[in-house]
């Protein structure tokens, strides 16, 4: 019986919401015994160990006692995202202005799809990369852009860069 990944994904969000914390990403790897769940959180004052143990606990008991993953055998896996969390949702990108952020796209851009720079500026779709910063370390060809601005549509991977 396959694993109706919606209902997991509904279950982790409603279980995260009564703990004040915020759902990055849900996903499901491997097969029979094998199987992990992985549920990375956030929210704004950080992620405690407490948070993970909290969460990993509450959303066990429910999705067991729900059935929601059949066959019960799995590991349940929840984590921060990380310093270099990945950028998916509208809402990441325009919490994450005036951050550094490294990123591909679907459709090459100036012949590129690889670019990094700090993301200036996000509105209804679109986003503003000011790649002054990476530029001084790669040397740029004369007369390249110091700013992209790039359709979220187009966006295939982001990542956070981090500041340290």
């Amino acid at each position: 019986m396959a694993v109706d990944l919606e209902k997991v994904q509904a279950i982790v969000e409603r279980v995260a919401a009564s703990q004040g914390l915020e759902v990055v990403e849900v996903e499901l790897r491997g097969g029979g015994k094998a199987r992990m769940l992985r549920i990375f959180i956030d929210k704004a004052s950080g992620v405690t160990h407490e948070d993970c143990a909290n969460l990993s606990r509450e959303v066990s008991t429910v999705l067991d006692v729900e059935d929601a993953v059949p066959g019960g055998s799995y590991v349940l896996e929840v984590s921060s995202p990380g310093l270099d969390r990945k950028l998916f949702r509208p809402t990441d990108f325009e919490r994450f202005q005036g951050s550094r952020v490294k990123l591909t796209t679907r459709m090459p851009v100036n012949g590129n799809r690889h670019f990094e720079g700090r993301l200036e500026h996000f509105e209804s779709g679109r986003l503003t990369l000011d790649l002054t910063e990476a530029r001084r370390k790669h040397r740029p060809a004369e007369g390249a852009p110091q700013k992209l601005e790039l359709e979220l549509a187009n966006v295939e991977k982001a990542n956070l860069v981090p500041e340290l």
